[in-house]
């Protein structure tokens, strides 16, 4: 009986790995998609991309970033197919997102931007759990940079924008009816603006309403020079969807494509709001953390005007 229970375990196990291991090899060979990532030698800078994914695997960044847009991630940029790592070997995809998906990471950002944030994280990603990579040598950073510049470089749709709202946003820009670029239409928008965001990013969108003290995630700064970078139908976008893990909410929550204006805030009026945030002075150098009360927004309190003898006023003492 032991003989046959022990004979049944190992019968299973071998067909679990021929299911999910052997047999895969032998059928799946997809064809090459053209749109794999090439790794060109750069004369000019002396790096070598195929080094630099050596390095990448080494030091073991796939832990943390996957290089495989699926098809539910959007805003990441054009899906990936098989085909697009026929070449690679070991493959790169990853299991685990704690750090942004890589797929269209190349040319988002300078090479020296790349470097500054591999060598001090938090220096330019504040809040970053990524380790520093500062003990590399010159050769190992300068082929690690290449290579990830390198990602996403054989796509016919190249990512060229760190912020990229998805693809069904493109339909919205192409129809909206509102100037965001006129005086009006700012005009309309900061009166949404104060009636329904500056509780929680202040009157001047530094992100220091009254709300934000008790915020654990604290209320965006829309004057720091990040959101130079917004074209409309990534405001658009958020406004819409609101930011995961904070406490923004859907203002688009409730529409639907057969009635869009269903949302809390119609379309129009989300234009509008894209309109006045777009005039928020962007020169901050640096984020500010609202966590005591010296730092919320001052509001000016208006006196009420004092009742006189010439104004009606209830009877007192029951006359």
């Amino acid at each position: 009986m032991y003989r046959a229970g022990a004979l049944g375990v190992l019968i299973t196990f071998f067909l679990i790995i021929w299911a999910t291991v052997l047999m895969p090899m032998v059928l799946f060979n997809p064809k090459p998609s053209g749109n794999g990532n090439v790794y060109s030698y750069d004369e000019k800078a002396h790096a070598d991309p195929a080094r630099g994914r050596r390095v990448f695997v080494r030091e073991g960044c796939f832990y943390c970033h996957t290089q495989f847009t699926r098809l539910q991630d959007r805003g990441y940029g054009p899906l990936v197919k098989a085909g697009d790592y026929v070449f690679e070997t070991p493959h790169q995809l990853g299991t685990a997102r704690t750090g942004p998906d890589l797929t269209n990471e190349g040319g988002k950002f300078p090479s020296e931007w790349q470097k500054a944030h591999l060598i001090n994280p938090r220096a330019v990603k504040p809040g970053s759990i990524m380790p520093s990579f500062s003990y590399l040598s010159d050769k190992d950073m300068n082929d690690l940079v290449a290579y990830i510049q390198t990602l996403g470089n054989g796509r016919e749709k190249k990512v060229t924008a760190y912020v990229e709202a998805p693809e069904e946003y493109k339909l919205a820009l192409a129809t909206k009816t509102v100037d965001t670029n006129s005086d009006a239409a700012a005009n309309a928008g900061r009166g949404l603006y104060i009636q329904n965001c500056a509780a929680c990013h202040g009157m001047e969108g530094l992100g220091n309403g009254p709300n934000s003290i008790s915020l654990e995630k604290k209320p965006a700064n829309f004057t720091r020079p990040f959101y130079k970078q917004y074209p409309d139908d990534f405001w658009f976008y958020r406004i819409t969807e609101g930011v995961p893990g904070t406490r923004m909410p859907r203002w688009g929550d409730g529409a639907t494509l057969a009635d869009p204006r269903g949302g809390i805030l119609t379309p129009e009026q989300r234009w509008y709001l894209v309109a006045y945030l777009k005039t928020l002075s962007k020169d901050r150098d640096r984020e500010e953390t609202v966590d005591n009360l010296r730092q919320l927004n001052k509001v000016k309190v208006e006196q009420l005007p004092i009742l006189t003898k010439e104004q009606w006023e209830p009877p007192s003492g029951g006359e």
